[in-house]
């Protein structure tokens, strides 16, 4: 059993519990697979928030692009971020919304690497 952390230690709070959880039984070299398809496939908070902020500039909903969510980024996109009020909300839960994009990046992740 590998220890996440020295892998991944960018990780913090309930990313690194959960992560933690889904790679517990993980050997060191499927530690380091899934450290290393995880890592490149993973969002960070502080770029979905820089994102969220050039909607402010005019090009809104960038950061939902950024999140794999189409539908969501072209309706920003052709609404001024739903008249700002979407993008507004997203500043305040950009942490919340990276979160959920990076467990599902992990299941999807560990489900590689239950391949190898």
């Amino acid at each position: 059993m590998a220890n996440i952390f020295s892998y991944l230690p960018e990780l913090e709070g309930d990313e690194l519990i959960y992560v933690q959880n889904l790679a517990k039984d993980y050997d060191e070299y499927h530690m380091q697979q899934f450290a290393n398809i995880y890592r490149s496939r993973r969002k960070d908070p502080m770029m979905i928030l820089i994102t969220t902020l050039i909607g402010f500039l005019g090009i809104a909903g960038i950061q939902r692009f950024v999140l794999g969510q189409i539908g969501m980024g072209l309706l920003y996109l052709l609404t001024a971020g739903i008249c700002f009020i979407g993008t507004i909300i997203d500043l305040i839960n950009y942490k919340k919304l990276t979160f959920e994009y990076n467990l599902n990046v992990a299941r999807e992740v560990a489900s590689i690497v239950k391949g190898l």
